[in-house]
């Protein structure tokens, strides 16, 4: 009864506006008042009556951030939360909480176009992109399996292309902060005929508040997009990352408050940070092709082959790692529409993705920054793949009704070279997942849609999960699973100045993955227990001032984001300690984000964001909490018009300008009482950009 209760409540709304950008970085003319469409289902399709809470980050919403990290921008999302623990290292979760994730992603599946990032082994290297190689962001919150295979917290689609720029142009900039903060970019794009290329180029570096943190990353990315036939289109992608961070490790309240930038220490048994030199390298190389044909006036495919290479290494404290990750995947899919009729409109998905990583996997001892002898040494290949289907049609223009699901096929293989030298893989198997969603919205009025579904999350355990710094390749360990159901309301005003957006939902997750740390500083995951998750988002734009080209103040637009998470362990006992009805750890209850845009004449605009977020428990006891922390952003800046198509723009702004003391990537659960990760004071940046 409770969970029917939940699934019938409902809240208002959000919505985002997009962007008729001439550009990639066309701030002036930024966010027209227009529909708002969605492409994470497959197809184009309006906002309004997706029935599904979805968060969109639009190109102009980002020129309008900090141009060094996705982080800012990914938290104006009701149900995301994205951390920086140090330069370079990110954590990302949608609706969910961090207990598996000491670093990375997980229970999220990311796509680059087509093409899924996260690979067969549930690795996401998310930081190995550039911030200006994201052109648009889009989040589908919630368990959804059905089109995207195994995910328990939602999915992330990423743009490598604005597909709003329709104009050839080239673009240089560069921006410069503090701590020795350095960012050079170029992009272009070159369209002639049916041909569309584009290709873009970034370095950036930062020297890090905290002793140890310094970052460098090299960034190259290119796309071309060929059209033929009558509607069709072959599209070549990829991208070539090389990063480098160094981790300065958390620290003691103590140490925290003895010196905020310190690096960890040493300890009578165990040596400092900067004498391992603990810091991660990740080579990433990622291409593909898509093809898109209309094969008749109704039947359309879509056909993605991609693969990847990853060379990772990571010295700690207690050992040295060296992963070699390759891995080969395609993904297709087949879309039928209906004749559409006045009262009755249908289409049908049907498809397949497949995926293989093949993981070497080697630990070695750590000798003051030297590698040492091996320590362990595996193979682990992992195989995914998964069927869906998908159906929906419109009733009445009215009532628009979709049902979807897919089923998912996992399994893994290892062995040992050292110390055992064994000959044979041993085979671990999952049962097939049946992941249904089923899904309803109603125009109540025009203008006001009222949305339900119902959904199955599943994720398995990840390469860095089976196979964790423990050097033991752990098969007991099980996937989460469970239920997500949700209600919510959409609203516009008929000008489209206003736009809101809010949703309920209960997701009751079973055999949760949680870290075990052990004393010796490696690494566990065991399944424990349950989770119960109460949620309530809320979003909110409204253009206050339209957007005009006669009065002082030339558009004005505020922005709200809520994300209430009432998250609680169910049933959580690990025999030495019950965990039950304790509040989910890494997850804060309340996190507000306000945030407004002004437009003045001569293109000056400026912009500011609030980010108020409650206390994060970061253990599962709930003895240690993480204080709660306002932080203020703000950024001006200005374009000219030098001749013809050429504009200049300049900007600078600011992080942190209440200058207030606060983490964004405490450690949970950690060995030693070592939780905090301390974020910069307040500190600036500025730079430039030229636009033919």
């Amino acid at each position: 009864m409770r969970k029917l209760y939940i699934f019938m409540l409902s809240g208002f709304a959000f919505g985002i506006t997009t962007a008729k950008a001439q550009t990639n970085a066309d701030i002036a003319k930024s966010d027209t008042i227009k529909e708002l469409t969605i492409r994470g289902y497959l197809s184009e399709r309006p906002m309004l009556t997706t029935p599904a809470s979805v968060g969109v980050i639009t190109p102009s919403q980002l020129q309008l951030q900090a141009p060094a990290t996705l982080v800012p921008a990914m938290n104006t999302v009701p149900g995301v939360r994205m951390e920086e623990r140090s330069p370079g290292s990110y954590r990302l979760s949608v609706r969910g909480s961090l207990l598996r994730s000491p670093f990375g992603v997980r229970d999220v599946k990311i796509y680059y176009d087509e093409i899924p990032l996260t690979d067969a082994g549930g690795n996401s290297y998310l930081n190995a992109l550039d911030f200006n190689a994201v052109l648009g962001v889009e989040i589908l919150k919630g368990p959804d399996g059905s089109l995207f295979g195994a995910n328990s917290g939602g999915v992330v689609l990423l743009s490598p292309v604005n597909r709003n720029a329709t104009q050839n142009f080239v673009k240089a900039g560069v921006n410069f902060g503090s701590y020795g903060l350095f960012q050079q970019n170029f992009s272009t794009q070159q369209t002639k005929g049916r041909n569309q290329f584009n290709l873009s180029q970034a370095y950036q570096t930062y020297g890090g508040y905290r002793d140890h943190s310094y970052m460098q990353r090299i960034f190259v990315q290119a796309s071309d997009k060929i059209g033929y036939g009558r509607n069709n289109s072959l599209k070549i992608l990829g991208f070539y990352s090389d990063l480098g961070y160094q981790t300065p490790g958390g620290l003691t309240a103590a140490q925290l408050a003895a010196n905020p930038r310190a690096s960890r220490p040493a300890t009578p048994t165990l040596p400092s940070a900067i004498t391992q030199d603990i810091k991660v390298s990740t080579k990433m190389l990622l291409g593909g092709a898509v093809n898109d044909v209309q094969i008749t006036n109704n039947l359309r495919n879509v056909l993605a082959v991609y693969g990847s290479y990853v060379n990772f290494t990571n010295p700690f404290i207690t050992n040295w790692e060296q992963r070699y990750e390759g891995t080969v995947g395609m993904r297709s899919y087949f879309e039928l529409k209906g004749e559409q009729k006045p009262n009755f409109d249908w289409k049908a998905n049907l498809g397949l993705e497949w995926q293989k990583t093949s993981s070497d996997i080697n630990n070695y001892d750590n000798n003051k920054a030297v590698r040492g002898n091996p320590q362990a040494l595996d193979k682990v290949n992992t195989d995914q793949h998964f069927f869906f289907a998908r159906y929906e049609a419109t009733f009445f223009g009215r009532l628009h009704a979709e049902a979807a699901a897919s089923l998912n096929y996992y399994s893994y293989n290892f062995k040992n070279l050292f110390p055992a030298n064994q000959t044979a893989f041993t085979k671990r198997t999952f049962d097939e997942q049946f992941m249904p969603r089923v899904a309803l919205s109603y125009n109540i009025t025009h203008d006001f849609v009222w949305r339900a579904s119902v959904s199955k999350g599943y994720s398995t355990p990840t390469t860095a999960e089976i196979r964790s710094t423990d050097n033991v390749v752990n098969t007991a360990l099980q996937p989460q699973q469970g239920w997500n159901y949700e209600s919510g309301f959409r609203f516009r005003t008929k000008d489209e100045s206003l736009l809101i957006d809010a949703s309920i939902y209960y997701y009751h997750l079973k055999n949760a993955i949680v870290i075990r740390n052990n004393p010796g500083e490696t690494a566990t995951f065991l399944n424990a227990g349950e989770t119960k998750q109460l949620g309530f988002e809320a979003y909110a734009t409204w253009w206050a001032i339209k957007q005009n080209d006669h009065d002082f103040i030339r558009g004005l637009q505020l922005n709200l984001s809520y994300t209430r998470s009432r998250f609680k362990f169910g049933n959580y006992n690990t025999g030495a300690a019950n965990f039950t009805g304790n509040w989910l750890t890494g997850v804060p209850q309340h996190v507000l984000v306000p945030s407004a845009q002004i437009k003045f004449p001569a293109s000056l605009y400026a912009f500011i964001q609030y980010n108020r977020t409650s206390y994060i428990p970061l253990n599962d006891a709930n003895t240690v909490y993480s204080a709660p922390y306002d932080l203020l952003q703000a950024r001006v800046g200005w374009q000219y018009k030098l001749s013809g198509k050429a504009r200049l723009e300049v900007f600078a702004g600011a992080d942190n300008l209440l200058n207030k003391a606060y983490g964004l990537g405490n450690d949970i659960n950690p060995v030693g009482n070592r939780y905090f990760n301390q974020s910069p004071p307040r500190n600036y940046y500025g730079g430039m950009n030229v636009i033919f």
